[in-house]
């Protein structure tokens, strides 16, 4: 018997590494990073042997003086980049997500956060988007590990330009800040590099029948989500909950007000993250509504090609959208 694969499967920009590289890069992180340097002569970069699989080999080119491969050593890494913060730089680094968050959340906290040192973790491939490479390259614990920790600023980006935005938005803040970044193959959600304010969200859609506070993929989901149920007659306001830590308690609480219902949507496992974060927001100024979440399951998820695991956990818009009709069923 002979077994067809679907079209998707077979697509290797669904899957590949190599393929999906030009997409990596079009987050412009390089580019960005290149620009401050361009205009800034405290900015330098480290990563840890990633240079080709994060982007950051372009600015490994035009600032090779500036640049610092560490090999593989991650947690030598963030040390290093702490005593480059120590005198007066700002040190950004790049790993993927899992090996940032876990791997080196000792560094973090005690190098970096203790210290308030300003390094910029650049943690890319976060939640499930290295799907094919298994558990050891999941990041779906980093929301819960970097927001515990004193002085450490936790922002996700949904797509290239909010990277962009992020990282400016972030640079002179004092102490750590934790970058969540995916694969390179989102589908954008801003047109223009946005203007993040600090810890605030970005109202994405008006809406007063509930609402959706979204990080990462679950952006454009929640967005799509929202569109098509504005085909059921409901008006569902999106955030985009770029800023995890300092969270924006006032977006939060104006949506229970005036929208009754929220479902956060996360790439993540479902303690910790954004719904958790929210859930505690809700739960200390003793407001009661429909509240659920929509992440990954408390498991370790299965390997698979990206776009099917997201299908598989429902963390897309007809996903979302079921999850929230579920919701204000209740």
């Amino acid at each position: 018997m002979t077994v067809t694969a679907p079209d998707s499967v077979l697509d290797p920009t669904s899957w590949n590494i190599l393929t999906s590289m030009p997409k990596l890069s079009a987050l412009t992180m390089s580019a960005e990073l290149e620009a401050l340097a361009a205009t800034r002569d405290d900015i330098v970069v480290l990563t840890a042997d990633l240079a080709s699989s994060n982007g950051l080999d372009a600015f490994q080119r035009a600032y090779p003086d500036r640049f610092v491969n560490t090999g593989i050593a991650e947690q030598n890494m963030m040390s290093i980049a702490a005593g480059m913060a120590s005198t007066g730089l700002i040190a950004f680094v790049s790993t993927f997500a899992s090996f940032a968050s876990l791997l080196c959340a000792e560094q973090l906290r005690t190098d970096l956060a203790y210290t308030k040192m300003k390094v910029r973790v650049l943690a890319h491939h976060a939640g499930i988007s290295m799907g094919f490479y298994g558990t050891s390259h999941h990041a779906v614990e980093d929301i819960a590990v970097t927001r515990a920790m004193g002085n450490m600023t936790v922002v996700s980006a949904c797509d290239g330009n909010a990277i962009r935005g992020l990282i400016r938005s972030t640079l002179d803040i004092d102490g750590p800040a934790y970058i969540r970044i995916g694969r390179g193959a989102e589908k954008p959600v801003y047109d223009t590099i946005p203007n993040f304010e600090h810890g605030r969200f970005v109202r994405l859609r008006e809406g007063r029948d509930a609402t959706l506070i979204a990080t990462g993929i679950g952006v454009k989901a929640a967005l799509d989500a929202a569109l098509a149920l504005e085909g059921d007659g409901l008006a569902v306001r999106v955030l985009d909950a770029a800023y995890i830590k300092p969270l924006d308690t006032d977006a939060i609480l104006a949506a229970a007000r005036e929208t009754g219902a929220i479902l956060t949507v996360e790439e993540h496992n479902p303690y910790g993250g954004l719904g958790s974060a929210v859930g505690e927001v809700l739960a200390e100024a003793g407001v009661g509504i429909r509240f659920a979440k929509k992440s990954l399951p408390d498991d370790y998820a299965l390997v698979a090609p990206p776009t099917h695991l997201y299908r598989h956990y429902g963390l897309t818009g007809e996903g979302v959208a079921t999850a929230l009709k579920q919701l204000l069923a209740r």
